[in-house]
């Protein structure tokens, strides 16, 4: 029998539960809809304030939880009370949580107390590392959604309208500002940078992009090299197709297999009817 994912590790054994440690909005419900397709056994961690209410309603009580984000301990124990063989970790958490409402218990305070730098790189890096300490086998964030990654070429219907330079430049620009942790999207025009995500989100940059009311921009978003998979996977969905439309912003380059397009099938649809292009590309050598 064929695995339910060419991002699962060749020994993934399926009997075993996965916890589902779930973020906001939609990406972890897609995420769950194609493990119990595929027969998994999923437990679900939710972070209140965070994970959707009707995601944690439809679980029975003794295969969820609701914790605090910070609960870090309380997470690890009740990954060993599931008895989970593995943890995906799918949905952000509201940037603001780094900053405010954040609830560490002791296991955080310790965990947070070695990181020399806080960003989602490290402090998700750490988490990580815990989750495994405990003996559960993180996965790839990718995992279960190959049918929703971005492809090769034009997906949206017709020819490819924006200059194929313009873009080569925009994939360097978002490379290097991932590189150096900034962000993982650019807005560019030809071969001038209009906007760059930081701390903020991609929908928040978009929507200040085209503060000049031009044409011709290219919107790019990219992994960046060395990319941890177990966490903060670009992502591309209704939400930021609509931000595209009301900014004016008529291209989207995304990463092959490097950017999860949520409801794809959706998505491109409405990218034909409002005429915005949607263009997957390979990585660069040596990115």
């Amino acid at each position: 029998m064929p695995a339910p994912s060419r991002f699962l590790p060749e020994n993934f054994d399926s009997s075993k539960p996965v916890a589902v440690i779930a973020g906001r909005q939609l990406y972890p419900v897609l995420t769950i809809r194609a493990m119990q397709t595929a027969g998994i056994e999923v437990r679900l961690i939710a972070f209140d304030g965070e994970t959707r209410e009707d995601l944690y309603e439809s679980f029975p009580e003794e295969h969820r939880i609701r914790i605090k984000v910070g609960q870090m301990g309380k997470m690890l124990k009740t990954l060993r009370k599931f008895g989970a063989g593995y943890a995906i970790m799918v949905g952000q958490i509201t940037p603001g949580r780094l900053f405010r409402d954040l609830h560490p218990d002791l296991k955080a305070i310790q965990i947070l107390a070695t990181l020399k730098e806080r960003n989602a790189d490290t402090i998700f890096g750490a988490i990580c590392r815990e989750i495994e300490k405990v003996g559960v086998s993180l996965l790839d964030a990718r995992a279960f959604m190959d049918d929703q990654l971005a492809t090769p070429g034009l997906m949206t219907q017709g020819k490819l309208k924006a200059n194929i330079e313009s873009i080569e430049f925009g994939i360097r620009t978002a490379k290097e500002i991932a590189r150096l942790d900034i962000g993982q999207g650019v807005v560019v025009r030809k071969g001038t940078v209009l906007s760059v995500e930081a701390f903020e989100g991609t929908d928040e940059m978009l929507a200040r992009a085209n503060k000049y009311r031009t044409d011709k921009l290219i919107f790019v978003k990219t992994p960046k090299k060395g990319q941890n998979w177990y966490f903060d996977v670009p992502v591309f969905g209704m939400k930021t197709l609509e931000t595209m439309k009301e900014s004016g912003i008529s291209t989207a380059c995304l990463e092959i297999d490097g950017a999860i397009i949520l409801e794809k099938e959706r998505v491109l649809r409405q990218a034909n009817e409002w005429e915005i292009e949607i263009f997957g590309y390979e990585r660069p050598a040596g990115t």
